[in-house]
């Protein structure tokens, strides 16, 4: 049987992305997420309700967040959950479930062309290339004896 982790969410940073490095110097960055959501109750009122969630990316992809990424802004995730458990100082045991981005998008607001095309090379070196102009094409007129059925 296939196993299946994916997460797929859209919300706005609760915070900026953070940027730290390992000690093998690989970048890692992390962020708050914050998802709104409206639902009914019982009586059939319409109510919200905010769920928070910690986001970790690695690599370039926590390099770009770090420089994109700011508090409120829009933001679409695409990762997997991750578990982590350790030993605090006090001796408790601690455990942490968090979102490990594999891909990030910024929706609305300041920096979106350039944070939203991560897999190409000029977001890479943090350029933005203007979108290439689109044309409409010429409307031809379609004659009833042109269609083959």
């Amino acid at each position: 049987m296939k196993s299946v982790n994916m997460v797929v969410l859209m919300g706005n940073m609760t915070r900026d992305a953070e940027l730290r490095y390992t000690p093998n110097g690989k970048a890692v960055a992390s962020f708050g997420l914050a998802v709104n959501r409206t639902y009914k109750d019982a009586a059939g009122e319409k109510q919200s309700s905010v769920d928070f969630f910690d986001v970790v990316s690695w690599g370039k992809l926590a390099e770009i967040i770090s420089q994109y990424g700011k508090k409120g802004q829009g933001i679409h995730v695409i990762g997997r959950l991750q578990t982590r458990n350790w030993e605090a100082q006090d001796g408790t045991k601690r455990n942490k479930t968090e979102i490990v981005a594999t891909d990030v998008s910024l929706v609305g607001g300041k920096g979106v062309e350039a944070a939203s095309t991560m897999d190409t090379p000029s977001a890479e070196k943090g350029v933005d290339e203007p979108a290439p102009e689109e044309t409409p094409a010429p409307e031809e007129e379609i004659s009833i004896d042109d269609i083959p059925f």
